[in-house]
């Protein structure tokens, strides 16, 4: 799921997902490049361990923050925040 809103004058977006279980000692270094989840189960899976640093280095530019944290029914939820508020419609 994705949430967006705005909080104490920053743009907040939640993403979240239902995938393998994160580790909570396994968080922090999802950010960092090239950083995967450990365990045949995440291992199989495709892609080269750069998104969540990437993300990190657009907001870290923007002033921003992008805190992650496992969820307990399994899976990850990334924050990002940015300076600014969400425009309206």
């Amino acid at each position: 799921w994705v949430r967006v809103r705005e909080e104490d004058g920053q743009a907040v977006a939640t993403v979240a997902n239902s995938g393998p279980a994160v580790p909570p000692y396994e968080v922090e270094d999802l950010v960092e490049p090239f950083r995967r989840l450990q365990g045949d189960r995440v291992r199989s899976a495709r892609g080269a361990g750069l998104g969540l640093s990437i993300v990190r280095a657009i907001c870290d530019a923007h002033g921003g923050s992008v805190p992650a944290e496992a969820r307990p029914e399994g899976g990850l939820s990334v924050t990002v925040r940015l300076p600014g508020a969400v425009p309206t419609a």
